[in-house]
């Protein structure tokens, strides 16, 4: 295994240009969540070609290849997510999306890219593996309830013993590696709330229960939950993004409704913020002669990086790239769908940072103008090769 391990970077070398044409492939043909159907088949129709992988359909639009060792050993699973959001993307380079609307703004089609290779590289190095490596292409991250836990329910993590993703981080420069034990990515809730009053002329406010006044009133009241109710050392973030209301300039509607999304990392706060949430909007409510209707949607479950494998990992990405490049991560209040092949086994998922000021890669996850620096890739690809080296090697 010495041989294989000093040449992962050469490996890596020779299938660098299949991964960026692939991720450049995906990246021109996004699909929605659960609507992922030219993209698996594109990723089983790949697979295929490289020979010595065992695929599955689990579900209609994922894929499951298994590279079975010649040795027996542990069977370690890897991630990578393939959906694409619903964005106009803004970008100008030559390979934007072709469907208006759709965009890979998120960084799926590079995890989708550098998996591919991975697999492409293991699927040559077969009788130098002591075990299983189970390459897992998820549909459906971006949309709850997501394709994680449906992939799951499906049985592709039954007999796993140690599951590990990247997720691309354009806030990270690349050529770093952001590695973090215990919680590290927070449990996404939604809510719902719509308060109703009594519609009437704008000019005659008095006549009326006006429910966009109370409904700002409700808003600002909320983050006293953050700043007032729990502790600053809690992580907690309640944002309130949608505020619809009205059909004209003079006229007070009868109802608003409003959305938002909470973010938390512990069981208990998912429970209590949702109480004190309803307690605000009642009380607002009520004092001014309004109704209202409130319903409140857990999420993914937060990422909880295990610690014994998340030091594995470390270990390897140090031996790999270096202790200079391998740094502490931070807490995400993003969420991840992650966690449910965590519920199935010890992971860890980190991040690979695909940034660059100098090339002008600065824009948000989610931004019309996302895009990943192409040099990421490979980085990625030689941290899966070399952790399953390691991992299931001689």
């Amino acid at each position: 295994m010495s041989v294989e391990l000093g040449n992962v970077r050469s490996l890596v070398e020779q299938v660098t240009a299949d991964v960026v044409a692939w991720h450049r492939h995906l990246h021109q043909n996004p699909e929605l969540s659960f609507e992922e159907e030219n993209t698996s088949q594109f990723v089983y129709d790949t697979l295929s070609s490289f020979g010595g992988l065992e695929l599955s359909r689990p579900t209609k639009t994922s894929v499951v290849a298994r590279l079975k060792g010649d040795a027996p050993g542990p069977v370690l699973a890897i991630r990578a997510d393939m959906d694409a959001l619903p964005i106009v993307e803004e970008n100008d380079f030559e390979f934007v999306s072709n469907t208006p609307g759709k965009m890979h703004a998120c960084g799926h089609d590079g995890h989708t890219a550098m998996l591919l290779g991975t697999a492409k590289i293991l699927a040559s190095l077969r009788d130098k593996i002591h075990g299983e490596v189970r390459f897992i292409f998820q549909h459906a991250e971006e949309l709850f309830p997501g394709g994680a836990q449906q992939v799951v329910d499906a049985g592709v993590m039954e007999g796993v013993d140690n599951v590990i993703g990247i997720h691309l981080w354009s806030p990270l420069e690349v050529g770093k590696i952001a590695v973090r034990s215990g919680p590290f990515m927070a449990g996404p809730d939604s809510f719902y709330i719509t308060i109703k009053g009594k519609g009437g002329h704008a000019a005659q406010p008095h006549l009326t229960v006006d429910p966009v006044l109370i409904a700002a009133q409700v808003v600002t009241n909320l983050q006293h939950i953050v700043s007032r109710n729990v502790d600053p050392l809690d992580p907690l973030v309640l944002s309130v993004t949608q505020f619809h209301a009205g059909t004209a300039h003079n006229i007070i509607p009868e109802k608003v409704e409003l959305n938002g999304t909470v973010r938390s990392f512990k069981a208990e706060l998912r429970t209590e913020v949702p109480r004190l949430m309803e307690q605000i909007v009642k009380g607002v409510t009520e004092a001014h002669g309004a109704t209202y209707e409130f319903s409140y949607e857990q999420g993914y479950r937060p990422v909880i990086n295990d610690e014994a494998v998340t030091e594995k990992v470390r270990s390897a990405l140090v031996d790999i790239f270096g202790e200079e490049r391998v740094i502490e991560g931070e807490q995400h209040m993003g969420g991840e769908d992650f966690s449910a092949y965590q519920t199935a086994a010890p992971g860890t998922f980190f991040n690979v940072g695909a940034g660059n000021v100098e090339k002008g890669i600065v824009y948000p996850h989610h931004h019309p103008k996302f895009t990943v620096d192409e040099d990421s890739l490979p980085i990625g690809v030689e941290a899966f090769v070399g952790i399953v080296l390691r991992a299931l090697g001689e």
